[in-house]
């Protein structure tokens, strides 16, 4: 909740504590590697994943937290990797399908990162993220109407208040409003052949 709120200091506070208690529980060492990722100390965060991992080899939200290390450092096979082992060890993490999908679109293999989303959006969670992404891969493929619809799709989402991290929503939000100005703005304004 602390980490929600932004207080990223109190959050790893909480969580020291946490591991200093037990020092042999992975999810703590992967809770404290997201806020640390959050709070942009990305060194940190890649230690305490790779702890967690070694305490548990099973535990796939820390694979899918490493992966979205590795593609913020644009290390994208590491990350296809690790969000592959996270979909082994469990086929409903819907983030990691999602960014399993950003990370194929990063590399111009658009049609795994469509279908990636489109699973994503078949199990129901987290909408507004996939339907976002999904029309950021349809619009860099240059398919605009797809584009637009999921990008309306995705603000219809992301502006309802049932989440459990508004703030987060709010973000994704903006992201989307503005990929969709830029693609109303490039259909106003075509450019010469």
């Amino acid at each position: 909740m602390k980490a929600q709120q932004g207080n990223y200091v109190a959050a790893i506070e909480i969580l020291d504590r946490l591991i200093e208690a037990d020092p042999a529980h992975a999810i703590n060492y992967n809770n404290r590697g997201l806020v640390y990722f959050q709070s942009g100390q990305l060194h940190r965060a890649i230690a305490d994943y790779n702890k967690a991992l070694q305490l548990d080899p099973h535990l796939a939200r820390a694979y899918n937290n490493r992966g979205n290390y590795y593609a913020t450092r644009g290390r994208y096979r590491e990350a296809l990797a690790d969000y592959d082992r996270s979909i082994d060890l469990n086929p409903f993490n819907v983030r990691a399908w999602i960014n399993r999908g950003i990370a194929f679109r990063n590399l111009g293999m658009y049609e795994l990162s469509l279908d990636n989303f489109d699973f994503a959006l078949r199990m129901g969670r987290f909408q507004g993220y996939g339907y976002a992404e999904r029309g950021r891969t349809y619009h860099l493929m240059g398919d605009w109407n797809c584009a637009i619809a999921d990008y309306n799709r995705a603000l219809s989402y992301l502006s309802g208040n049932s989440s459990p991290n508004p703030s987060a929503n709010k973000r994704q939000y903006w992201r989307v409003e503005i990929w969709l100005s830029d693609l109303l703005l490039a259909l106003d304004n075509p450019q010469p052949n």
